[in-house]
């Protein structure tokens, strides 16, 4: 029951509920809007296809297909979703960042986050257990040319710590320095 599974393969055409509104409730699901879908139906129409990719399908087979077909695809979306799982995860205690879909998961929950938020928190993801200075990620986040205050790191961090409620714990003050990601996490 805790298991998920790897890939789902779906029709459209299901007794009691719509194969798209299945897939729709899949994606909007935090528990499983990772996992890759894969339509397979019969409805071989441009715009159902369109509907199906667009509704969140990773790809879309129409009935009936060739057996070697159907494998090469299975194996090309499980191979991008590897792809995409081992470059775009970041995490630290109860913290989830998943950089490619630009979500972040505090304690299993959605946050919304500024652009500069998310990237403030990827850049202290990256480098966990690493003191950054406050000069450092004014660099990195604000970028060369920022003339403004040291402060905004601060204030930035402070409101981070707050969306991010008691996972937001896992950002550390190093006094007189910067911060950072705890290395214990």
């Amino acid at each position: 029951e805790d298991r998920l599974p790897d890939l789902i393969l779906l029709d459209i055409m299901l007794p009691g509920e719509d194969g798209i509104e299945i897939l729709k409730k899949l994606k909007m699901s935090v528990k499983t809007r990772h996992i890759p879908v894969i339509m397979i139906t019969a409805k071989s129409a441009e715009y159902d296809k369109v509907i199906g990719l667009d509704s969140g399908a990773d790809d879309y087979i129409t009935k009936p297909f060739g057996i070697l077909e159907f494998l090469s695809r299975v194996r090309a979306v499980l191979r991008r979703s590897a792809n995409a799982d081992t470059s775009s995860e970041l995490s630290a205690g109860r913290l989830t960042m998943y950089v490619d879909r630009h979500s972040v998961l505090a304690d299993g929950k959605e946050v919304t986050l500024t652009l500069k938020e998310f990237e403030l928190l990827k850049y202290l993801l990256e480098n966990t257990g690493i003191v950054l200075t406050r000069d450092k990620i004014l660099e990195k986040v604000w970028g060369y040319e920022y003339e403004g205050e040291t402060r905004t790191v601060d204030v930035h961090i402070r409101t981070l710590r707050q969306k991010l409620g008691e996972a937001g714990s896992v950002i550390e003050t190093v006094r007189g320095v910067g911060y950072r990601i705890g290395g214990n996490t």
